[in-house]
C-alpha cells in the first residue's frame, strides 16, 4: 500500500469534461484544484489542449478542451497555498497545433501527455519528443490496447523503446474490460520493453474494476497512477480518488480536502449530469465496447436502464430501442 514513489495524478477535470463537453464552470475548477493542492497530490491535469475545429467548435465545447495558457494561470493563481501540483493537459492525435506550443519556461504547464491509439503510436511517438524538446516532461498513453492485436501492441512497445526521452508510458484500459489477471499480463509484456518504474496507469470501472486494477498495477510495480474525484469520468468513470489515497497510506496524502469538494461540489453536479457503474455500462465493458454505444443508449431516457434490450442490442440480435 506504501511506496514512496508512487505518484498519482488527478484527471478530473479533462476525463469529467468527455460527459458534458468541457463545459465545467471556473468556479467548480478553482474548487477542484483547491481540493488537489490540500490533499498534496502529485500532479493535475486541467483538460485538453485541442486545437479549435469544425470537429471541435468553441461554440459546442467549453474552454477545458483548449486550455488556453491565460486559463490555466488564473486557476493556478486563485490558489494561494504552500503546495501547488504539476499541472498537466493532455494532447489527442490529429488535433492539435504544435506550432502554438510554448517553451516549458514560458507556461504554467509541467507535463504534456499525448494520447494515441496503436496505429498512431509513432505520431505520438513524435509528438513526445517535440513536447521533450521544449522542456515538458511527458507521457504516451497508447488507449484501447483491450481491442488490439498484441502482435501490434508489441510492434508499438519495440517503437517506443527508442524513445528514452518519454517521461513515462501509460497502460490504459480505455473500455474498462481488463480483469487484474490480464493487467499482470499486460504490464509484463510492456516492462519488456520499458522499465516498470516509467509505466503509469489509467483505468475505467465498467466492470468496477477500476480501483483494484490499481492496486493490482501497485503490486506490479507502476508509480503513477490516475485518478478522479468521485470516479467521475465518461460512461462508468475513473478509479475513485478518494479510495486510492485511502488505500496508499502515505502520510502526505490528505482526503479531507477531496471529500469536502465532493459534498460541497460533486453531490449538486450528480443532479445535472450522470456518471457511475451502471447495468448498461457493465456490459459495454464485459463486451471490450468503447462506451459510447452505451452513452447513446442511456440518452433515451424511457429505456436507459433497459439492461436486457441493450445487451441485445449490442450483440446485434433484433431489438428496436427507439
Amino acid at each position: 500500500m506504501f511506496r514512496k514513489e508512487i505518484k498519482v495524478l488527478d484527471c478530473t477535470i479533462r476525463d469529467g469534461g468527455l460527459i458534458n463537453n468541457y463545459q465545467f464552470t471556473e468556479k467548480f475548477v478553482k474548487a477542484v484544484y483547491a481540493a488537489i493542492c490540500d490533499s498534496g497530490v502529485d500532479i493535475i491535469e486541467l483538460g485538453k489542449k485541442l486545437m479549435a475545429s469544425e470537429q471541435y467548435p468553441t461554440s459546442k465545447f467549453g474552454p477545458w478542451n483548449y486550455c488556453d495558457e491565460e486559463l490555466l494561470k488564473r486557476i493556478v493563481g486563485s490558489y494561494q497555498g504552500k503546495y501547488k501540483p504539476q499541472l498537466a493537459v493532455m494532447y489527442d492525435i490529429g488535433r492539435i497545433d504544435l506550432d502554438g506550443l510554448l517553451p516549458k519556461k514560458d507556461s504554467v504547464v509541467d507535463m504534456i501527455r499525448t494520447a494515441c491509439y496503436v496505429p498512431q503510436v509513432d505520431k505520438g511517438l513524435d509528438v513526445v519528443k517535440r513536447c521533450k524538446d521544449k522542456g515538458y516532461l511527458t507521457t504516451l498513453n497508447i488507449m484501447a490496447v483491450s481491442a488490439a492485436i498484441e502482435t501490434d501492441v508489441i510492434e508499438a512497445l519495440e517503437a517506443v523503446a527508442k524513445v528514452p526521452e518519454m517521461d513515462y508510458l501509460y497502460l490504459v484500459d480505455s473500455y474498462g474490460s481488463y480483469y487484474s489477471e490480464q493487467i499482470t499480463h499486460m504490464l509484463k509484456l510492456y516492462s519488456q520493453y520499458i522499465p516498470v518504474e516509467k509505466l503509469g496507469f489509467h483505468g475505467h470501472n465498467n466492470q468496477q474494476l477500476g480501483f483494484s486494477n490499481t492496486q493490482q498495477c501497485i503490486i506490479e510495480g507502476v508509480n503513477l497512477l490516475d485518478a478522479t474525484i468521485n470516479g467521475i469520468g465518461r460512461g462508468a468513470g475513473n478509479c475513485c480518488l478518494e479510495l486510492l489515497l485511502g488505500f496508499l497510506k502515505n502520510p502526505k496524502f490528505d482526503v479531507r480536502p477531496i471529500y469536502k469538494v465532493i459534498q460541497e461540489e460533486f453531490v449538486p453536479l450528480r443532479k445535472e449530469i450522470e456518471w457511475g457503474y451502471n447495468d448498461i455500462y457493465g456490459i459495454s465493458g464485459v463486451l471490450n465496447q468503447h462506451p459510447r454505444e452505451a452513452m447513446e443508449f442511456r440518452s433515451h431516457k424511457q429505456k436507459q436502464d433497459h439492461c436486457l434490450d441493450f445487451y441485445d442490442y449490442v450483440t446485434r440480435q433484433d431489438v428496436n430501442v427507439e
